[in-house]
């Protein structure tokens, strides 16, 4: 799987995203190409190598031209608005889904802050052209790149006063600490907003948030300058670009076992906490009737998780949850080497996951998702669809 990681050691922002991108080897050409597909007009972009602290990295830079500054310091754009922009152009399928992701969490952000709903909100700073440019030239980026997944440290902030459309706001603003809110944040005493609302956006949306690089086999990295040079620390934004690091035998992993016991929660939240859990990356999370101590009837709640994923799985455990505390262990995994087939059926294509040990086949599964949409389309029990994967797969002579 190919990743994107951000060290964020002097915060994020939409241009810093765009600039560590580009100069990770995303094609500004095909960018500016992709961009036209919004019929946006008034705008020129550019990007040039810069040194911050001695190190050298890109300046991504969206221009607007002089006829439109007014028009666009008084614009009131509305999620509705930049939903459509972005809708109404030929931008791929995946582009347009995941901007327009970025655009609502920030209207969900802003709605909070403002007390309203999301879709009266008017985005003033980020309805501007340079940061809808931001926003979907990042995705744009992340596709011309083939990134599947993107990682980003614990994020910095700074500290002071920032200019916003209705005054003075401390730093970082509101709707950047609403937008980073479950994520390890670490406050700095530089007088610069180091995140900004665009980036932190772009991040959460898309990202998760890692203490460390996940273990990779590194192919690029980028610089992604800020507007300022810092005394304390290069104004940069880190891109790592890699291959993650795939097992291809079968062996022994360790892995996290996290539990805790609960007694006083109602039994309905359980599903949601383990929904949560397993989204954050879990290998698995299962439930456990238990007697307790004085004779009560409790939960016990079990969680396989690997190093990466640990800490924010702690943290929605503490969030979501009624426990005032956890105990976690090293177990060792035993794995089959599994290995992925596309089989045909009378009834379409469906990926078969097979096992092996030695080089011999133990386990055969049909996917559930391939066999449902199969399923429902043609109005088939499930088990016939099954059945018909399963069979396909043994009349493959050679499984390995």
């Amino acid at each position: 799987m190919k990743i994107a990681y951000f060290d964020c050691f002097s915060g994020a922002s939409g241009d810093m995203i765009l600039g560590a991108l580009i100069d990770a080897g995303a094609s500004q050409k095909k960018l500016i190409e992709e961009l036209k597909k919004l019929n946006l007009d008034n705008y020129e972009l550019d990007s040039k190598k810069v040194l911050r602290s001695s190190i050298t990295g890109t300046k991504f830079n969206v221009s607007i031209k002089e006829n439109t500054i007014h028009d666009e310091h008084h614009s009131r754009r509305t999620l509705k608005n930049i939903s459509r922009l972005i809708n109404q152009s030929t931008l791929s399928e995946s582009v347009k889904r995941d901007s327009i992701r970025i655009f609502e969490k920030l209207a969900d952000a802003e709605a909070k802050i403002h007390n309203t709903l999301p879709e009266e909100v008017h985005f003033h700073e980020v309805g501007a052209i340079d940061s809808i440019i931001d926003i979907v030239g990042a995705v744009i980026a992340f596709h011309d790149l083939k990134i599947e997944k993107i990682y980003f440290s614990p994020i910095r902030t700074g500290t002071g006063f920032v200019k916003c459309e209705h005054g003075q706001f401390p730093v970082p603003a509101p709707a950047t600490v609403e937008l980073l809110k479950g994520h390890h944040v670490i406050n700095t005493n530089i007088q610069l907003e180091l995140t900004t609302p665009t980036g932190a956006a772009i991040l959460t949306t898309l990202g998760t948030n890692v203490d460390m690089c996940p273990e990779i086999t590194l192919l690029q990295t980028g610089y992604g300058a800020g507007s300022h040079e810092i005394k304390e620390t290069p104004n940069l934004l880190r891109v790592m670009i890699g291959e993650t690091v795939t097992v291809t035998v079968t062996g022994q992993d360790e892995v996290w076992m996290v539990e805790t016991n609960i007694d006083d929660m109602p039994g309905e939240h359980f599903g949601y906490l383990l929904e949560k859990i397993l989204d954050a990356g879990a290998f698995d999370a299962y439930i456990t009737p238990v007697q307790m101590k004085k004779s009560r009837p409790g939960t016990l709640i079990s969680i396989t998780v690997d190093d990466e994923h640990l800490p924010k799985i702690e943290r929605i455990i503490f969030d979501q949850s009624t426990t005032f505390g956890i105990r976690k262990y090293k177990v060792t995994c035993k794995k089959l080497c599994k290995k992925f087939v596309d089989v045909q059926t009378e009834y379409g294509t469906i990926k078969v996951k097979i096992g092996m040990l030695n080089g011999y086949t133990k386990n055969i599964t049909p996917e559930y998702e391939d066999c449902r949409k199969i399923a429902d389309a043609k109005k088939l029990p499930l088990k016939l669809v099954y059945n018909a994967a399963i069979n396909a797969i043994q009349s493959i002579k050679e499984l390995s």
